[in-house]
């Protein structure tokens, strides 16, 4: 994990999200209902990956004992899907992302459910009474930290060292939290923020088009289901504008862009498939306490930085997990 932000944030896993011995599998087949709010394309199966792969080393397999419905879709898209799960009475519920943890939520009490959620305070958004007894039907992974967006402005400044008008990338759908920590951020740092949206992988080049005309000489992009799934887009539309550019997601530096720093999703994913063991194993999730991420992951492409004109400061480097040349 880089330390860069994690000092500051104070990150650490609580002692429930520590590695726990999985519950043998049942004989008994079961089935988890999955819905993801954006496009099944390959960054979701990648990191989808990580939830089946846990699940299959504890014994759940698919095809003999484990059925995973996965189900995909945008806006009312999304609601109309929900209720299909619903109907069937899984086992268990998997909701990714806020807009599903939001739909699930209104749909059922009583069909246990796991979220992960990059956006949502679990208790200010009802999902659960507290983070050690969530009290209800809901468990999950949550990055309750909206503060991290200031830490995003604080990096990107750190890699630009001109930067003064920064434009924010956002989808609505994840709430405004991150948003509005991201304004206290150029508050501080004295920078000119920028909003504009996306709420779909086809309205990435207009937001960039829209961004374009305020003379950004930098971006973030909050996390966002519906963006992860846009990240080699956006690396495209950055680069056509010489634009640099921070994103949450690991990957993103791999596709070409300029800096990444976030939770590593893939690892997150696993983390709830231990949570999603435990349920299958016979725990309420009312009594399974809400973790965190556990690994932040801090990426650079060189390659990129050179053709903006911009060279890494060796202090950023050297606390980077991963350095693409």
């Amino acid at each position: 994990m880089a330390a860069l932000v994690v000092a500051a944030l104070a990150i650490a896993a609580p002692p429930s999200a520590q590695p726990q011995h999985a519950p043998a599998a049942p004989n008994k087949a079961v089935r988890i209902g999955v819905l993801y709010p954006g496009a099944d394309n390959a960054v979701f199966r990648g990191n989808f990956n990580g939830f089946r792969e846990t699940l299959a080393a504890a014994g759940y397999v698919e095809g003999r004992n484990l059925t995973l419905d996965v189900r995909t879709g945008d806006g009312r898209e999304l609601a109309r899907v929900a209720g299909e799960l619903t109907k069937v009475r899984p086992d268990l519920l998997f909701a990714v992302a806020r807009p599903a943890a939001i739909t699930i939520h209104a749909m059922t009490s009583t069909i246990p459910v796991l979220a992960i959620d990059l956006e949502s305070d679990p208790v200010a958004s009802g999902f659960v009474k507290t983070l050690p007894r969530p009290g209800g039907n809901i468990t999950g992974v949550f990055m309750d930290f909206p503060e991290l967006a200031g830490k995003w402005l604080e990096i990107l400044k750190r890699t630009v060292p001109t930067l003064a008008r920064v434009a924010v990338l956002w989808d609505p759908a994840t709430g405004p939290a991150q948003l509005d920590a991201a304004r206290r951020g150029a508050q501080t740092l004295k920078l000119t923020l920028h909003a504009v949206e996306a709420r779909t992988t086809a309205e990435i080049e207009a937001a960039f088009r829209d961004a374009m005309r305020e003379h950004p000489n930098g971006m973030i992009v909050l996390t966002s289901p519906i963006l992860n799934s846009g990240r080699r887009g956006i690396s495209e539309q950055a680069a056509r504008h010489r634009l640099p550019t921070l994103m949450p997601f690991p990957g993103y530096a791999h596709d070409g862009g300029l800096v990444a720093y976030g939770p590593d999703v893939k690892t997150m994913y696993a983390q709830a498939a231990t949570l999603a063991l435990k349920i299958l194993g016979g725990q309420s999730p009312a009594m399974i306490p809400v973790e965190r991420p556990t690994r932040f992951t801090l990426s650079f492409n060189l390659k990129t930085a050179r053709t903006l004109g911009l060279t890494i400061p060796p202090a950023l480097l050297a606390r980077a997990d991963d350095v693409i040349d």
